[in-house]
């Protein structure tokens, strides 16, 4: 009859309960065991996305040669990156291959998303991989959790002993719009090369009163190739200046400060040079506020 179950089904939906009541028992031992695999609480959650930019540090930025070619794992980059959360990293000596994955890795491993610009400048083989009549992309990259617009790569006139170039990008730091420059100049010994790269550079960023350039300048602070940009701009390093009685922290494994983040419109708050064995130049990394 309708509404009325025989013993038989009575036993079967019995059963059935029995069966899930002991599985919620387990799910709830679990968690209690275990405990939430999510961040925020949520029971199963997946990879942080797009709310995830709000994890950076809105007002750091970060310059780092990450060192080519080195057997260097990209897991182990976007750790070294992801201790510090900056709003926006430059980096040099960067085949777009590897800035790919170190940019997964932030989101996938580390819930931190970063838009990217390239600065490509060489393709080699030897440097980048990929097949010998494909080569991979070498140059430097910009990484901001902001979007970023008008972007610009610009490949110096003589790079010197290899292509050399700086990009650009207008995108926001401590919430207002700058532009950022990263550069890479003419490896050491071509001084005159790295004189008229900072001549090229220099020019472009007096057109902006607010900037931050970031690079490795492969140049001490005192040398006269750097004299256009201290004229423009100051070391987010306060203790740091192109004279003997400044006190520059070295950003290199041979104790040689090469890597630079200069302001214009921005005063620094809180400056780190921060060894790492992944590469033969320090992370460096400082907290801004707008001038």
């Amino acid at each position: 009859m309708p509404g009325v179950r025989t013993g038989e089904e009575a036993r079967v939906l019995g059963r059935g309960t029995s069966a899930r009541l002991l599985a919620g028992a387990v799910l709830a031992l679990c968690m209690v065991l275990v405990g939430p695999s999510a961040p925020n609480g949520g029971l199963f959650a997946g990879p942080r996305h797009a709310a995830a930019a709000g994890d950076v540090v809105s007002n750091r930025v970060m310059t780092w040669n990450i060192c080519n070619p080195c057997t260097v794992s990209d897991v182990d980059r976007a750790a070294d990156v992801a201790a510090y959360a900056p709003q926006v990293i430059g980096l040099q000596e960067a085949c777009v291959r590897d800035v790919e994955r170190i940019r997964e890795y932030l989101e996938n491993l580390h819930g931190l998303v970063y838009h990217v610009e390239y600065g490509s400048v060489l393709r080699k083989w030897g440097r980048c991989g990929g097949a010998p009549w494909s080569p991979g992309a070498f140059g430097q990259a910009i990484l901001s959790a902001a979007l970023m617009t008008d972007p610009v790569n610009v490949e110096y006139p003589d790079g010197g002993s290899e292509d050399r170039g700086y990009m650009a990008v207008t995108t926001l730091v401590a919430g207002q719009p700058v532009r950022v420059f990263n550069t890479h100049l003419a490896q050491r010994r071509q001084e005159a090369v790295r004189a008229e790269q900072t001549r090229v550079l220099a020019a472009e960023v007096a057109r902006h009163e607010r900037a931050i350039v970031l690079g490795d300048f492969n140049a001490v602070p005192d040398a006269p190739e750097l004299s256009r940009m201290w004229a423009l701009a100051t070391d987010a390093d306060p203790q740091c200046r192109p004279s003997p009685t400044g006190t520059c922290r070295p950003t290199t494994d041979w104790q040689s400060k090469f890597d630079y983040v200069f302001l214009r419109g921005f005063a620094p708050l809180r400056h780190r040079v921060l060894p790492t064995p992944s590469s033969d130049h320090h992370l460096l990394h400082t907290d801004v506020t707008p001038a």
